[in-house]
């Protein structure tokens, strides 16, 4: 196999952050990259800035093309459209690296990428206030499948997609060099091979099962070794912290609590309560944690293994109200033909939430699945599923800063986070989201 010999390079380091061209081994260079063309309305979308090339949009290949292959991608009429890396069996055929004709796509042009992203985001954040947050995003930072997540001074990596996991271990080696020139003790992997909850030490130091980190001045107790993604569901920082600003006072009841960052963020703001509902029972236990971290007692507050559906069956029957009620659920459409079933669990969600909200309450309403676009969520929120209340939607966030996207790339625009308030006493002011705002001045 063309690439079969890269994963023997764990543990060498033949290559640094200044090589540029094609990777090499042993001073033999990999072959050049290969020819492809696609269909026009393919090529056309492309060049708009869509970093995906579906595999029905490919008219002609070489007869063999190993997954992980370097390709230069040109239309039906000879044109040069990008530079790209080749996936044998996914449906996502090449995943675009470059669009510039004379660029020499190898393992100097990924590194270089990869650090302008790290290196962005210097002066972002004051990292006595948040340590904790994305440093390469991806497509969103025109690397495809390339993620990097800051914990205090520890990196963890994650490859998306069969392609560029091929490069994983040499884009690593070439990383880490500048990595730590830039203060951090450890690279870490999530590693595909051995199942999400698995993460190995690439470089550095040993890193701990748990670490706790700081976000916008609150302490978070993240899972290294077993939590979600990289440890960590970092995109919604800056909605916890907004959870935080509306949580005076409140009952609040969060749903998907997960590792209970809207629960602690809540607690913090001065809530009367918090009620956490997750299935996972293990979660909790990492919530407790965050709350003693930040000096707030778990025991004051609730936190229930349960069906969220199955919770909300039992909340509406008993007449539990709360005044700020959170769902952030797992995906319910992960791919584009499961869409219609997903809105309708997200109605159903929805309508089952607002029964639970008390007169006057907020709503506040999440989605992670890129397949769902923000005016289909809402579309889950309307008159139908109020039930004739009187909520309005006051604002609406997609991911932060740290997670950028493209354009021409509207999968990109995966997160929604809609808050709602009945007309009532208990009503959001427009100018306090203007203040939880750090892109509002």
């Amino acid at each position: 196999m063309l690439f079969g010999f890269i994963l023997l390079l764990s543990n060498q380091r033949v290559c640094n952050d200044r090589l540029w061209g094609f990777p090499q081994m042993n001073g033999k260079a990999l072959p050049a990259p290969l020819r492809i063309s696609i269909d026009a309305r393919s090529a056309h979308v492309i060049r708009r800035g869509h970093p995906w090339i579906w595999r029905s949009a490919v008219r002609a290949t070489p007869q063999k093309l190993d997954t992980g292959a370097l390709v230069t991608v040109f239309d039906t009429r000879g044109q040069f459209v990008a530079h790209g890396l080749w996936d044998s069996s996914s449906p996502i055929a090449a995943r675009v690296y470059s669009r510039i004709p004379q660029e020499t796509l190898g393992l100097g042009t990924l590194t270089s990428a990869v650090l302008r992203a790290v290196d962005d985001r210097n002066g972002w954040f004051d990292l006595a206030d948040t340590d904790a947050f994305r440093l390469c995003h991806g497509e969103g930072d025109r690397v495809p499948g390339v993620v990097l997540d800051r914990y205090g001074t520890i990196v963890v990596a994650r490859f998306d997609g069969e392609a560029i996991s091929t490069w994983s271990e040499m884009l690593l080696g070439s990383l880490w060099p500048a990595l730590k020139a830039r203060g951090f003790t450890a690279l870490a992997v999530r590693d595909p091979t051995r199942g999400n909850a698995s993460v190995r030490v690439f470089a550095g130091e040993r890193i701990p099962d748990t670490i706790t980190v700081r976000e916008r001045g609150m302490k978070m107790v993240v899972d290294l070794m077993k939590g979600q993604k990289t440890g960590a569901f970092l995109d919604q920082r800056e909605n916890r912290r907004r959870i935080r600003a509306l949580a005076s006072r409140a009952r609040v009841l969060n749903l998907f609590s997960y590792s209970g960052g809207f629960s602690c963020a809540a607690a913090l703001g001065g809530a009367a309560h918090v009620t956490s509902v997750d299935i996972a029972h293990a979660a909790h236990a990492i919530a407790h944690e965050t709350f003693r971290q930040n000096g707030i007692d778990p025991n004051a507050h609730s936190f229930i293994t349960a069906d969220v559906f199955l919770f909300l069956e039992r909340a509406i029957d008993s007449k539990e109200r709360f005044d700020l009620v959170i769902s952030d659920p797992p995906s319910f459409a992960p791919n584009e033909k499961s869409l219609p079933k997903a809105l309708h669990a997200y109605r159903r969600l929805h309508e089952a939430c607002l029964r639970v909200v008390a007169k006057g309450g907020l709503f506040c309403a999440a989605s992670c699945s890129s397949h769902v676009t923000l005016d289909a969520f809402i579309g889950t929120l309307d008159d139908e599923v109020l039930a004739g209340r009187p909520f309005r939607i006051v604002e609406t966030f997609g991911q932060p800063a740290d997670h950028p996207t493209v354009p021409g790339w509207p999968e990109g625009r995966y997160l929604k986070f809609v808050v709602m308030a009945e007309a009532a006493a208990r009503q959001a002011s427009p100018s306090h989201y203007r203040d939880e705002n750090p892109c509002a001045q």
